[in-house]
């Protein structure tokens, strides 16, 4: 299979869910290549779930259920003689993320007697190169965060660059057929094959932006997967399972999901603009959209992720049914927090501020807190701590001091020792290591390309 460098009049992208193991019907895939499938791209990671997944480079999904999803796509895809792309491999896209689904993809192909190119797009990037990429005055804080400085590249464990669809068409052209790339936008995954084809850029990434999620622009999201066509004068769109349907409102509700503008989207090439962007009901279940714009960047640019250590966690978790307590559970949450720290600095000879806790009271104002205030006493609160120190030890030590207060500590107006519960036993559970997101700048870059590394594999013939 080879792409066609010749402009086509239309390209059909086949998205079969939000992310790629997450599961979908194979009927869906089947009905999404006889609506003319020209790609299937699927994401494969995110930052939503924390930075813990970047920080420990570890996925965040499980290897049966990704392979469950790819058997059926590299099969389709396969058969159909179109490429599979996945996009943020492994969640966070870093190297070992990539060669995660590669070796998976090696076994399904195997088993199956399949022959498909595989490209490994890598995004992970070298501490000294960002140096010189910082020293060179070419990073660039985004809001909240400040300018950047070598020692906080230096404090991270894994740092990746999110790329744009250049280095996936330079995949694409090199002859992948399967292109696993290490950390890219949601979007570039599903845009570079219409603009390989020579679609427009305009319907081209509004469209691949309301594919994203696959059957959230739909009037279920649980169904799966969708269906866009893009052409030169916009971009249709339809759900892959033909009970649900697309509807003008799901689908421009979707420039409203994480995204600081309802009507821009910045891109490393630059900006989508859905401002005079419509949106037609052509059927009972099949959206039209026209009138979206993309505005050129005078700087390409790519978005920097890292996390690094902060710490490592012990967790416990009681609950209170005492309608006492629960009364005023600030109180007691408060004559927690104070009595814990007095017996910290008693037993271990440990200050304040030599390591932090957290008490979440799950029930009350855990979630939202000051946002939604409680209105009243709750019937029953689960108390979580959570214990950061720097080392795992002294925070096990910490959380265990704790231990006799969560199970027995009375409010200063109780003639008795009230008697909570604990979640599990043991009651204290090591977390390991806590990360923390610290970047969120941007690199100008010399070309799209030139911050990722290309591997292309030609798969062996089986007999």
């Amino acid at each position: 299979m080879t792409m066609d460098d010749a402009p086509a009049e239309r390209v059909g992208i086949l998205v079969p869910a939000g992310m790629l193991g997450a599961g979908f019907a194979e009927e869906t895939v089947e009905r999404g290549l006889t609506l003319g499938a020209d790609v299937i791209a699927v994401d494969g990671g995110s930052t939503d779930s924390g930075p813990h997944y970047l920080g420990a480079s570890v996925p965040k999904t499980t290897a049966a259920a990704v392979a469950r999803d790819l058997r059926i796509l590299l099969k389709a895809a396969a058969r159909a003689c179109i490429p599979l792309i996945v996009g943020s491999c492994g969640t966070s896209g870093t190297d070992s993320g990539v060669d995660w689904v590669a070796d998976i993809v090696a076994g399904i192909q195997a088993e199956e007697h399949l022959t498909l190119n595989v490209a490994r797009v890598y995004s992970e990037q070298d501490t000294s190169l960002l140096k010189q990429h910082l020293d060179g005055g070419r990073v660039h804080a985004l809001p909240p965060l400040g300018e950047l400085d070598a020692e906080t590249l230096e404090s991270c464990t894994h740092i990746v660059a999110m790329m744009g669809h250049e280095p996936i068409v330079a995949a694409l052209a090199a002859g992948a057929q399967v292109v696993l790339a290490g950390r890219a936008t949601d979007t570039a995954v599903a845009a570079a094959v219409p603009l390989m084809k020579g679609m427009p850029a305009g319907p081209t990434w509004h469209a691949s932006k309301v594919v994203e999620c696959g059957g959230q622009c739909t009037t279920n999201p649980r169904s799966g997967g969708v269906f866009a066509t893009i052409d030169a004068g916009g971009f249709t769109i339809e759900p892959l399972d033909p009970a649900v349907a697309c509807t003008p409102r799901s689908v421009a509700a979707h420039m409203l999901y994480e995204t600081a503008n309802p009507f821009q989207m910045r891109e490393p090439a630059g900006t989508l603009d859905v401002h005079e962007a419509t949106y037609r009901a052509v059927d009972e279940r099949t959206v039209r959209v026209e009138g979206s714009r993309f505005h050129l960047a005078d700087q390409h640019t790519v978005k920097l992720e890292g996390a690094r250590i902060t710490g490592y966690e012990t967790m416990s978790f009681s609950a209170i049914r005492d309608p006492h307590i629960l009364a005023d559970i600030e109180a007691w949450a408060a004559l927690l927090r104070t009595v814990l720290e007095q017996r910290v600095e008693q037993t271990l000879g440990l200050r304040a501020d030599a390591y932090a806790f957290d008490v979440r009271l799950y029930g009350y104002n855990a979630v939202l807190e000051e946002l939604d205030p409680a209105a009243g006493p709750p019937r029953e609160v689960g108390v979580m701590l959570l214990v950061n120190a720097p080392d795992q030890a002294t925070a096990t030590a910490i959380a265990k001091i704790a231990n006799p207060l969560m199970l027995h500590l009375p409010t200063a107006d109780m003639e008795y020792l009230p008697s909570l519960a604990f979640a599990t036993s043991p009651a204290e559970t090591e977390r390991g290591p806590a990360y923390a997101f610290v970047l969120n700048h941007v690199v100008d870059t010399h070309t799209p390309t030139d911050m990722f590394r290309l591997a292309l594999q030609e798969a062996p013939h089986h007999g």
